[in-house]
């Protein structure tokens, strides 16, 4: 199965399941892969910043993959950023021959000029192979790099192995729009736009033209129900689940302890046995996760599927 510009729906950012102790949880990861797809999910993304990725050594990298490939019918997208070419070469050629369907590519943070952006994306698609369908990661407030809506259209021009732009920029609602307004002029190409930030502003993202989301809030279907719904035009019913759901998602968005309350609430959820993250790493204090049962019991008087 290979990735291409049709892309849509949800594809889930996956979490990394840890033992207590920093071990792999495999048993958890196979819980997390069918979990995705019962709740509906397009596709998968393993190995993202979210993914904890950089605690990762490399065999273990390829385990995961393995794992999750050889257990879902999902197309497969792998993160393969990494500081050196080389590395992000053989995670990608291996992840490829294991049955992903594409890439991720995410711009190394010492990139500041656009001319220096559109050069890091030259060499990263030459070292990954020009055949590899790849993902083009957008996420300034992350990696501290900002690609205009024109720099996003030369790479995307630049490399037609380019076949989706997983969209993280904040405020980024008319990035979406420059972007399918290049697309109407015949100045872009078709490409898939699946948007990230935790899905704190999938709401309007859907309506500004987004394909669908890329992200790894832990109700993945509530997330497939209001793309669902927007790309249906049900834009009451998609607007009334996301705000049931969006106190949620803004207590998430916390930087430094996002991921210790998504994997607080997947395994509240039964998914995962342990939320201990690999060191580093941020734990909830005993309030923190009071608060965050607090707004998973309001969740569920709004979203019957969200009861915990």
């Amino acid at each position: 199965m290979s990735l291409d510009h049709n892309a849509k729906g949800v594809y889930a950012i996956a979490a990394t399941p840890f033992h207590d102790d920093g071990r792999l949880d495999l048993d958890s990861l196979d819980r997390l892969t069918d979990f995705y797809a019962e709740a509906g999910a397009t596709g998968i993304t393993i190995l993202g910043i979210m993914g904890e990725a950089n605690k990762l050594e490399a065999e273990e990298s390829l385990e995961i993959v393995r794992r999750v490939v050889s257990r879902s019918a999902l197309p497969i997208v792998v993160g393969v950023s990494a500081p050196g070419l080389a590395a992000m070469r053989r995670l990608a050629g291996e992840s490829m021959a294991l049955g992903a369907a594409g890439v991720m590519i995410a711009p190394t943070p010492a990139l500041r000029t656009d001319d220096q952006i559109r050069g890091y994306f030259d060499q990263a698609v030459e070292a990954v192979g020009r055949d590899i369908p790849w993902v083009l990661q957008d996420y300034p407030l992350t990696l501290s790099v900002v690609m205009s809506p024109g720099v996003v259209r030369d790479i995307i021009q630049a490399h037609p192995s380019c076949v989706m732009l997983k969209h993280e920029d904040w405020p980024g609602l008319e990035k979406i729009s420059a972007l399918r307004r290049f697309q109407a002029e015949g100045s872009l190409r078709p490409v898939s736009i699946l948007t990230g930030n935790g899905a704190l502003f999938l709401d309007f993202e859907m309506e500004r033209g987004a394909d669908g989301a890329m992200t790894g809030y832990g109700f993945t279907d509530a997330l497939v129900d209001i793309v669902r719904l927007s790309a249906a035009g049900e834009r009451e019913a998609a607007h009334d689940l996301f705000d049931a759901h969006l106190p949620l998602m803004r207590y998430e968005q916390q930087q430094g302890v996002g991921l210790a309350v998504r994997k607080y609430v997947l395994q509240k959820r039964g998914i995962l046995t342990s939320a201990a993250q690999r060191k580093p790493g941020s734990v909830l204090s005993a309030e923190a996760r009071a608060e965050v049962d607090y707004l998973l019991a309001r969740v569920a008087r709004r979203d019957l599927r969200a009861a915990v």
